[in-house]
Formats: structure tokens, C-alpha cells, sequence
């Protein structure tokens, strides 16, 4: 995908993390680099926090004492909250990354990690946010909007689950360009998850099935990726 890439720009960050020395160590970094950084210590008192907060990115552990990680992610995405979540936790099994992911988070460290490595992350983060909003663009039936994240057949919302709508814009921004299963993984999970890539084909045989009544076809070439066209008449 073609991101703008903005590496200086800085940010507002919740770091929610209950080992004050990490947090610490992690809120001292981040400022270093010129961003501001808020920290909760408590499930309960960031729970109330982020209902009226309006910070740009989230760093949030999942064991936390009072209300945990997992808990206030789901809260944030049910309120409609698309604000970015890096998740940190010392679970390293793939069963608990797929759970956290699939709750809605953004991307996943496991403890222990390089803070450079963090700072990656939401470098990665940084850039998905800077892109720039463009108009409705129009493939097949269908209209997009980038701005709100809808997809309209005439007036009329096509309800696409997240993770099959980060699967149609990364192929859309393509503009019928080959993308590989690995950089939709990146795109959708964030980069270096370790998910397996038969979850793509998964999210991509559904997403071909929604698509294919309003003229758009997502062409695999094995080995390669995918792309998304319009149909020939």
C-alpha cells in the first residue's frame, strides 16, 4: 500500500500498564521522541478514562488490575471506538494473540520486547493515521468512503465485518495491483503477528462471495496474492 509517511509527526498515547517500571521505561522513550503520554496503572480508573478521553493511540496490557485489557478493548469497539490498540502481554501462546486480535486490537507485543521495536509499531500506526482522506471512490457497484470506512451498493450500507473490510481497502488502495497474503496479514493483524496465512483465505473467499453480485471480482494468482477488479461485461 502506499502510505503517507509522516515519521516525526507526534502523538497523544494512553499507556495503560500496571508494572510501574515498565511504564516508566515506555512513557520515558516516548517522550523522549516528542510524544505526549498519559498513564493508568488501574483496570477501573482507565475504564472511565477512555470514555472521555480523546487521545490519538492506545498501549494497553491485557492483566491489569481491576477491569482487564481484554475487557476494556471490547468496551472501546463497542462504544464505536476505532481508535488504534497496541496490546501488551506476557501470553505467548498464538491461541491468546488470536483472541486479543480478533477483540479488536490493532497489533501485539509480548513481554519481554525492544522498545524500538514498540516504537515501530506505532510508527506503522502513525502512518496508517496520516493518510490522506479522499472522496467516495467507485469500483463495480459499489461506492467507498474512506472517511467513515462504508461501502454503499446505490444508498443501501454493505455490512462488511472489520477484518474483511481492512482485507477490501488494502486490495482496493492496490488499484488492481498483486498484494500478498503476507502484506494483507501485516495490513489487517499489524506487522509480524503470527497468524496463519489460511486465515486470509478465509476472509478472502468470504469476501469474494459478498462482492461478486456488484460486479467486482478478487483474483488470486497462487504463489503471488490477490487482486480486486471490476468484472468485464
Amino acid at each position: 500500500m502506499r502510505l503517507a509517511c509522516q515519521e516525526n509527526s507526534s502523538m497523544r498515547i494512553v499507556l495503560v500498564e500496571d508494572n510501574s517500571s515498565l511504564a516508566k521505561g515506555i512513557s520515558y522513550r516516548l517522550e523522549d521522541s516528542g510524544h505526549a503520554v498519559d498513564v493508568l496503572t488501574d483496570g477501573n480508573d482507565a475504564e472511565q478514562f477512555l470514555k472521555s478521553d480523546t487521545a490519538d493511540l492506545i498501549i494497553l496490557d491485557i492483566n491489569l488490575p481491576g477491569v482487564d485489557g481484554l475487557t476494556l478493548l471490547k468496551d472501546l469497539r463497542r462504544r464505536g471506538d476505532a481508535r488504534p490498540v497496541i496490546l501488551l502481554t506476557a501470553r505467548a501462546e498464538t491461541q491468546d494473540r488470536v483472541i486479543g486480535l480478533d477483540a479488536g486490537a490493532d497489533d501485539y507485543l509480548i513481554k519481554p520486547f525492544e522498545m524500538a521495536e514498540l516504537e515501530a509499531r506505532i510508527r506503522a500506526l502513525l502512518r496508517r493515521r496520516d493518510v490522506p482522506q479522499q472522496q467516495f471512490r467507485k469500483i463495480g457497484a459499489l461506492n467507498y468512503d474512506p472517511a467513515t470506512r462504508q461501502l454503499f451498493a446505490n444508498k443501501t450500507e454493505i455490512d462488511l465485518p472489520r477484518r474483511e473490510m481492512s482485507v477490501f481497502e488494502c486490495l482496493l488502495e492496490a488499484e488492481g495491483r498483486l498484494v500478498s497474503k503476507s502484506a494483507l496479514l501485516d495490513h489487517v493483524y499489524g506487522t509480524g503477528a503470527d497468524i496463519d496465512e489460511k486465515v486470509m483465505e478465509v476472509y478472502v473467499s468470504r469476501l469474494r462471495s459478498k462482492l461478486s453480485a456488484h460486479g467486482i471480482q478478487i483474483v488470486t494468482r497462487r504463489g503471488l496474492g490477490y487482486k480486486i477488479t471490476e468484472k468485464q461485461s
